[in-house]
């Protein structure tokens, strides 16, 4: 019999009252802003700083992952149901999924098989609106400025040093490099202009980064725009954009409940991408899940070198939170691939590329003890997956001091990761992580680059082109020195040479710009040839996807 797809599993589901997944946190019905039966939005007066002191962060990432992915959300989830289920309360707190890989490669991201988040359908497509919500908020301060360029009486804008650019949820590689503008006086001012993909706006970074109402219009207020004409710096607050962008966040602000498929609760807020902006959810939907629970599970996206650095460096940083435990997500299917298996014999099973590809988690595991975190390996189990190559990994992490479970949340759900959970809460227990950042954020540009570059991708060297020195020196002359360092990179490697698998050696990483965050609190270097508006495949998952006279969707995954 073919097995369940996961919509169809989703569906089979009897999903609770959300207001009834409130209970099981202490949250009252009116405490609640109800988005129909079963999604919700929690209010910021929930988070209590007290508790969280108090409570557990389990933050979830992976070794290099293969296109695919490797299964973070749905281990994370797993995890979750086993915390559940050997007696831990447990809440997970995720990220949205954005609507350009759902029609994409990917084809959605609120778990797979029975480590799920429900109603699944909702949460892959517009949810509660949030991402319209921030799409918005960005879009109109492009139009604020472009109006601000057509007044007579304006703040002198360089329409050639404009670098804020418009945002649609959508890979479309068409809108990457436009000229707006044109039609006449009527239309406005011709010039260049792009769109990014809305993960990749400073407008969901800034959402992510805030601690409060207050603090969300301040760092509107605070993004940089551009140069006038006699080079002087222009920022939102410049253009009284700020209050008008929060409006259209009074509601996105608030963090999203709704449950696993086991009736677990799970937070779902913001959706930066790991290779191009922090890749992380809201430091509010994380502080709201351990002001509730006593252990909280979330994730980063892509490869511990991008969201779990960023996740650490950054956010933990800003929002003094210390991670109690690194869950590293490893699948025998990415080993084979770093050692060497080409992409149709991923799913063979081989001892000896698995045995060639292990360095690269050895990597990740060195990095996470870099932060004074102590790692578990949690092996996501694949059907294709052989007992010996299993037994290989399980040995090899043990000779470094590291425990490494199957997990089969995919396939069992809590039942299938109870030992992976007993293993977290033992690490956790036992108090052996000291949280401590890799960098500090008042140190120059150049030596926090050249500490995740050498430290976290292992590489030789740093260049710079002539575009990223010129950057350096606006980012001095600017005054943002003491930003925290978010740098987008290719996440299929270590280096900024996807080619490069593995753990790859005496390398260069080559900075190509770097652009400046000054809302979120970030600089970003562009290193390798990174975009920040994805294209659709050749077979995009949308064509696999349709949707009956009863509303029911079937493709979605």
């Amino acid at each position: 019999m073919k097995p369940l797809s996961d919509i169809e599993i989703a569906q089979k589901t009897q999903l609770q009252p959300v207001v009834e997944i409130a209970q099981k946190l202490g949250i009252k019905e009116d405490d609640l802003e109800l988005y129909g039966k079963y999604k919700a939005k929690l209010p910021l007066n929930l988070i209590d700083e007290e508790k969280i002191k108090k409570n557990n962060l389990v933050l979830v990432t992976a070794l290099t992952p293969t296109p695919a992915g490797e299964g973070k959300t749905t281990v994370s989830i797993g995890l979750t149901e086993g915390l559940n289920a050997i007696g831990k309360q447990a809440t997970v707190v995720l990220r949205e999924p954005s609507l350009g890989p759902v029609f994409g490669i990917k084809g959605g991201a609120a778990g797979g098989g029975y480590s799920q988040v429900v109603p699944m359908e909702d949460i892959n497509l517009h949810f509660t609106g949030d991402f319209n919500a921030v799409e918005k908020a960005n879009n109109l301060l492009a139009a604020l400025i472009d109006n601000n360029l057509q007044k007579a009486e304006n703040l002198n804008p360089d329409p050639r040093a404009i670098f804020w650019k418009r945002v649609i949820d959508m890979n479309d590689r068409a809108l990457r490099q436009i000229t707006i503008g044109l039609g006449g006086t009527a239309n406005g001012i011709p010039r260049e202009d792009g769109f990014n993909i809305t993960p990749a706006s400073e407008i969901m970074a800034i959402l992510c980064m805030a601690t409060g109402f207050e603090d969300l219009k301040e760092r509107m207020g605070n993004i940089f725009v551009g140069f006038t004409f006699d080079k002087k710096p222009v920022f939102a607050r410049d253009l009284k954009a700020e209050n008008a962008m929060a409006i259209l966040l009074k509601d996105a602000i608030k963090p999203n409940l709704v449950q696993t498929l086991e009736k677990n609760p799970a937070i779902i807020h913001g959706g930066p991408f790991a290779n191009i902006a922090q890749g992380t959810n809201t430091i509010l939907a994380t502080k709201m899940g351990l002001s509730l629970s006593e252990y909280v599970v979330t994730e980063a996206g892509f490869g511990a070198d991008l969201g779990a650095e960023k996740f650490l460096n950054i956010k933990c940083a800003a929002a003094n939170l210390s991670p109690s435990a690194v869950v590293l997500v490893a699948t025998i299917r990415a080993l084979r691939h770093h050692g060497g298996a080409l992409p149709d014999e991923l799913n063979t099973p081989s001892l000896e590329k698995v045995q060639k590809g292990i360095v690269n988690l050895d990597k990740h595991i060195e990095n996470i003890r870099k932060f004074q975190i102590e790692p578990v390996v949690a092996i996501n189990g694949f059907t294709n997956d052989s007992d010996e190559e299993v037994k290989f990994i399980i040995d090899h992490c043990a000779s470094q001091g590291v425990r490494a479970v199957l997990s089969e949340g995919w396939a069992k759900g809590g039942d299938g990761t109870m030992d992976l959970a007993a293993a977290v809460s033992e690490v956790v227990e036992s108090e052996a992580s000291h949280f401590k950042p890799l960098y500090s954020w008042d140190s120059p540009v150049v030596d926090k680059i050249d500490t995740i570059a050498k430290e976290i991708y292992g590489a030789s060297h740093v260049s710079y082109t002539k575009k990223a020195k010129l950057n350096l020196r606006r980012i001095k002359r600017l005054g943002f020195e003491n930003f925290a360092i978010c740098i987008a990179k290719t996440q299929k490697s270590f280096s900024d040479d996807e080619k490069l698998i593995g753990r790859p050696e005496n390398f260069e990483i080559h900075v190509r710009e770097i652009e400046i965050a000054a809302g979120a609190g970030f600089v970003i270097p562009i290193v390798g040839k990174m975009m920040r508006m994805p294209g659709l495949p050749s077979k995009p998952a949308s064509e696999g996807m349709s949707i009956d006279n009863e509303g029911t969707i079937s493709g979605l995954s």
